[in-house]
Order: structure tokens, then C-alpha cells, then sequence
């Protein structure tokens, strides 16, 4: 059979298509139709109306689940998997090592895409943004908006333009430490971006009065407690909240109830006058 590879408007199709992944996403088989609606381009490219074009969309709805902007590269390889599939025929590349493609990536790329967008890109693109919006800049939420959004165009397009290319190569790279040092790599510069803007915008007072003295000329000078502890490391209260909320966290405790409690302590402190 005469090889067709996809052309420029069909890789297009494909990523325009990607955006609408989420539109049918149901219980019984999560992002199975939108995988397979993203795969048509492809699929009428490398097959003629009939029964082995049957065969592929049926193929891909099967239940898949993963990273939504991860997603791209898993259409890259399966798309360059079809293409074999559609010129090598069944023996040489059957249609269930496509699908055990797809289920061998689905893991490893959540695994990825979790920590990395949702775990640090996104915070820290909102921490930023909240920064500026304080100040009442409108270049805060425009910040966030359009950041977020260049970088999940440009995973998807060139995702999903590689994984194509590339193919079967991809798999073997994920078997490597590219991806865990990917990762470790991002957590850490999340961590530090984060750790950075607490000191800026979390901010803790307490207004006690500790001591109280009246100079010779008769001018009484008032020390808080705050003012010690700002002697002592300034920013210390908002680093030991983000620790203590930090490992509220990791022992499961509910991120809406640790947000109600401190809304509360606030509330609270204002108003009996131990916290400004």
C-alpha cells in the first residue's frame, strides 16, 4: 500500500481538535470520544471508508485517561502507529500494540503533566498574577491568562507535532529519566518561586503591646510583639503558617476546611485585637 503521511492540515485538524477533548468527557469512558474525534483526520487519511477504518475508530474508543495537554504527544504516536498499522498491515504492527501504546503512556504522562502544570506552573503563573492584581494592576489576571494559555498551545501543538514524528522513539525516551528529572527539575523551581513570593504577600501582624516606655522628654516609645519577632527574622509567622499548612496537607487534612480555619483566625483576631 502507497504510504500517506499526514499533511500540515491535518496535524492542524488534529490540534484544533484537541482543544475540544474535554467536550464529551463522561464516567464510563472519560476522554474516549474525544480521543477518537481528535484521531479522525488521521484515520481518514490512512484508511479508506470500510472495514479496517471501522476497526481504528473503534479502536479509540476504548477508555483512555490522562493529562489533558498532555494528551498530544499520545495523538503524535498513535497517529504515526496507525500509519504502519494502515501500510504494514495486522502482523506487523496489530491494532492492540496501538492500544497498549496509548495505556503504556497513560500513566507516565499524568504523572508528568500533574506536577507540572497543575502543581507549579499554574500556581506560580497565579501567584504572580495576585501579585500585581494587588496593586491593582489589571496586567495581573492578563498575566495569568495569557501565560497559561501560550504554554498549554505550544504543549499541544508541538506535542503532539513531535510524537508524530518521532513515533515509536518517544516511548523509548519515556523509559528513561529524562521524565523524572523533568519533573524533579520543575518541582524545584515551583518550590522556590513559591517560597519567594510568600515573604512578599502573606502577611502576619500582631499588635500586642510587649513594653511600653516613657523617654526622659516624656514621649512613650511602644514595642509589639511583632516588632520582635521582626528583630528576629523578619516574615517569620508567614513562613511558619505555609509550614504548618504544608503539613496539614500531607496528613490529608481537607485544603477547604485549612482555608475556613484561617479565614476564621482572622476573623477572630481582628476582632479581640491580637492580630492587625
Amino acid at each position: 500500500m502507497e504510504q500517506k503521511g499526514l499533511t500540515k492540515k491535518d496535524i492542524n485538524s488534529m490540534f484544533l481538535r484537541s482543544n475540544l477533548l474535554l467536550g464529551s468527557m463522561n464516567f464510563e469512558r472519560v476522554q474516549a470520544m474525544g480521543y477518537c474525534y481528535i484521531m479522525i483526520p488521521a484515520i481518514k487519511r490512512f484508511y479508506p471508508p470500510g472495514p479496517e477504518r471501522n476497526a481504528a475508530l473503534k479502536r479509540h474508543l476504548e477508555w483512555f485517561n490522562t493529562h489533558p495537554w498532555l494528551t498530544a504527544p499520545i495523538f503524535g504516536v498513535t497517529a504515526a502507529m496507525e500509519e504502519e498499522h494502515a501500510v504494514a498491515g495486522e502482523e506487523q504492527m496489530p491494532g492492540a500494540s496501538i492500544s497498549a501504546m496509548k495505556i503504556g503512556l497513560m500513566g507516565p504522562l499524568a504523572g508528568v503533566g500533574d506536577p507540572i502544570f497543575w502543581g507549579t506552573l499554574r500556581p506560580v503563573l497565579a501567584a504572580l498574577g495576585a501579585s500585581l492584581a494587588l496593586t491593582g494592576s489589571v496586567g495581573g489576571p492578563l498575566l495569568f491568562f495569557i501565560a497559561i494559555n501560550v504554554v498549554r498551545i505550544a504543549t499541544k501543538y508541538f506535542g503532539l507535532k513531535v510524537g508524530y514524528e518521532k513515533g515509536n522513539e518517544i516511548i523509548k525516551e519515556m523509559a528513561g529519566n529524562r521524565v523524572k528529572k523533568l519533573t524533579e527539575g520543575a518541582s524545584v523551581v515551583g518550590l522556590f518561586v513559591m517560597g519567594a513570593l510568600v515573604s512578599k504577600w502573606t502577611t502576619i501582624n500582631i499588635p500586642i503591646v510587649a513594653t511600653r516606655i516613657t523617654n526622659d522628654d516624656g514621649q512613650v516609645v511602644t514595642q509589639t510583639v511583632q516588632n520582635i519577632l521582626d528583630s528576629i527574622m523578619p516574615g517569620m509567622l508567614a513562613l511558619l503558617l505555609t509550614l504548618l499548612v504544608s503539613w496539614l496537607l500531607k496528613k490529608n487534612i481537607s485544603p477547604l476546611l485549612i482555608i475556613f480555619v484561617i479565614f476564621g483566625l482572622g476573623i477572630l483576631g481582628k476582632a479581640f485585637g491580637f492580630l492587625g
